[in-house]
């Protein structure tokens, strides 16, 4: 299980992340929502032990860290899928060089001797290979990332950065679904999505859920341990 208290991260002017809880366990998927492109970026980076937090507290699989801490086990264990501006494929690579290009980011002892060619057989995306990045359907960019990703055995926690920002529910929830509850590799899965599809009711989290409210203002929404969002009562 990945469970983060009141985790944020400051940036040089302005809250990069306001504090959030949530917590996600393997065989679960996890949508953590917010309207602004920086934050959901931000926790996507954190939550994968990309990005260093400036406070809060982390739990995967029974270790834990303050935000001070080097989490070093956690990014070992995660991957990052899709961050605008981080590592969202270039739109002038093809298929294959983006297939190779991931290959080679893969530590050397659990790639072997994978080649982009027969990866995107055994994969089937042979189909796709010539295709420019750009020119994939959301459902199949996703597919295929997706699988990069999890070409390192090691790979437990999934985190996508913004999928919806690329189609519609249907283009990449089914595939996050699939991961998550994949009986022969159950991962923890977390997306960061501008909004929770309509008919949603698996767990959400809100970014900056555990943020003091500005005085005058409502308590923000708490994650209670159901995952489910709860408006606490001002004291």
């Amino acid at each position: 299980m990945l469970r983060v208290q009141q985790l944020s991260v400051n940036g040089r002017r302005d809250e990069l992340l306001p504090a959030t809880s949530l917590h996600v366990r393997r065989g679960e998927l996890l949508l953590a929502c917010d309207k602004r492109q920086t934050q959901r970026t931000a926790l996507a980076l954190a939550l994968s032990g990309r990005l260093k937090p400036s406070a809060g507290h982390f739990e995967w699989d029974g270790e834990e860290w303050d935000g001070s801490a080097r989490i070093k086990s956690l990014r070992q264990a995660s991957a990052v899928v899709d961050s605008p501006g981080v590592n969202e494929p270039e739109q002038h690579l093809s298929v294959r060089d983006l297939v190779t290009e991931d290959l080679a980011l893969i530590p050397r002892r659990y790639r072997g001797s994978l080649l982009s060619k027969p990866w995107l057989k055994v994969n089937r995306f042979e189909d796709i290979a010539g295709l420019w990045t750009e020119q994939l359907p959301a459902a199949r960019r996703l597919e295929l990332l997706t699988a990069l990703a999890l070409t390192n055995p090691h790979t437990d926690l999934l985190v996508v950065d913004s999928p919806d920002r690329h189609g519609d529910p249907d283009d990449w929830l089914p595939r996050l679904e699939e991961l998550a509850y994949d009986a022969g590799r159950p991962l923890a899965v977390v997306a960061t999505v501008m909004s929770i599809p309509a008919g949603w009711t698996g767990p959400t989290a809100t970014i900056g859920n555990a943020a003091s409210p500005a005085p005058g203002k409502p308590a923000p929404e708490r994650l209670h341990a159901s995952n489910t969002l709860e408006t606490e009562a001002m004291k």
